[in-house]
């Protein structure tokens, strides 16, 4: 394996010749959310010329860009007299591009500067459509190509529409351009990313596959490290969606007292556990297209049985991260107790010690943040269950 690490500014110029004297990369790609990475660095001057605000480091890992994103810490230099280490040190924080469009908020009027969008408290920008369109639109008119000149990220495209998604709406004012992406990309399970190819970023909605029969991880296969799994109980159990106008905002004469919408979404945890509700407010929308039941399904999903199950894989010769499976694919993992479980790949982290030494890949599969689906209780449940028994006949 080789890998070779570049210096780009913000339009993909190539500033000098790779970087020498890297050693300590560690590389992450995360599911919906941007990447992040580290690399310590030599400081020779030909290498600190290159290490400057608003340029970009490419990782290149068998002539494949790896990951690809703006210096958050371009220069974190270290010296010391008794470590002699001239010429000294530097480490760079990096992240990839989706960082960039990270960096937006959703204007209720994308076609209008920041000082001429309307003054109305209640304008808000609604989109309707297939779930990849929609976020294709909102990354398009808050930074893409469609943007105000001021908003756009510079080089950035949008691949193809692939068609993905289900029939969605959404109505969104001045949140974070991701948060905003999330909403419509969880009810449908989508990915999203972003990608350098050639001079270009391109920003990709896609459909992750499913790949249970063919990716599969176990101690046997030798690519399976580590298993941690949490059981806990649900933080509500149904959510009391509060939507419609707002009375405090009503002014006019004549207008009725009260415009509030209420929906209630459960989710049938409380079965099992017990009864705990949770107030959401989502003023200024209605239940008339769903989008007060799809505010309600969304908080379930962080509020739901606080089940975590968490594996970690390592590359191998017949399974690699990249070639065979990506960011968002679900895969199958045998776990020692011999239960098979299915769950989605979180994040894949690239690290190496330096150009001329070893590297490893590996893949978090499952949730460790304690928020997941009523399948993943289940599976805890049962790989619990299963546990409980070994010891008992141990």
């Amino acid at each position: 394996m080789a890998i070779d690490l570049w210096i780009t500014d913000r339009n993909l110029v190539v500033q000098g010749d790779p970087l020498a004297g890297w050693r300590d990369l560690t590389a992450q790609q995360h599911h919906r959310e941007p990447g992040s990475g580290t690399v310590t660095l030599t400081a020779y001057p030909d290498v600190m010329a290159q290490l400057q605000p608003g340029n970009r480091l490419v990782v290149v890992r068998d002539r494949q860009i790896w990951m690809a994103g703006p210096m958050e810490i371009p220069q974190d230099y270290e010296w010391d007299l008794e470590s002699n280490t001239e010429p000294g040190t530097v480490t760079v924080n990096f992240t990839d591009d989706l960082a960039l469009v990270a960096g937006r908020l959703t204007y209720p009027e994308p076609a209008k500067t920041w000082n001429a969008q309307n003054p109305a408290a209640d304008v808000t920008r609604k989109l309707a459509g297939l779930g990849g369109a929609i976020i294709r639109q909102l990354v398009n008119e808050n930074c893409g190509p469609a943007a105000l000149a001021a908003r756009r990220i510079p080089r950035l495209v949008l691949a193809p529409d692939s068609g993905a998604g289900t029939t969605r709406s959404l109505t969104t004012r001045l949140e974070p351009l991701l948060d905003a992406v999330r909403t419509i990309a969880v009810p449908d399970n989508l990915g999203f990313g972003t990608r350098q190819i050639g001079d270009q970023i391109q920003f990709e909605v896609y459909e992750p596959r499913d790949l249970t029969t063919t990716a599969r991880f176990s101690a046997g296969l030798g690519n399976l490290r580590r298993v941690k799994f949490r059981l806990a109980a649900p933080t509500a159990t149904s959510e009391l969606v509060m939507g419609g106008e707002d009375p405090a905002q009503q002014t006019g004469e004549g207008e009725p007292a009260n415009q509030r919408i209420y929906t209630e979404v459960p989710s049938g945890a409380d079965a099992d556990w017990y009864r705990v509700e949770k107030l959401v407010q989502a003023s200024g929308k209605t239940d008339d297209d769903g989008e007060l039941t799809q505010e309600g399904v969304l908080a379930l999903g962080n509020d739901n049985p606080q089940a975590s199950l968490e594996t970690e894989t390592v590359d191998t010769d017949d399974l690699k991260a990249g070639r065979d499976y990506r960011l968002g694919d679900r895969v199958a993992v045998v776990l020692p107790t011999g239960l098979t479980i299915t769950d989605v790949v979180r994040s894949i982290q690239l690290n190496a010690d330096g150009a001329d030494q070893g590297e490893t890949v590996t893949a978090v599969i499952g949730n460790s943040d304690s928020t997941t689906s009523a399948s993943l209780v289940s599976t805890v449940r049962d790989l619990a269950y299963r546990l409980g028994q070994m010891e008992a006949r141990g």
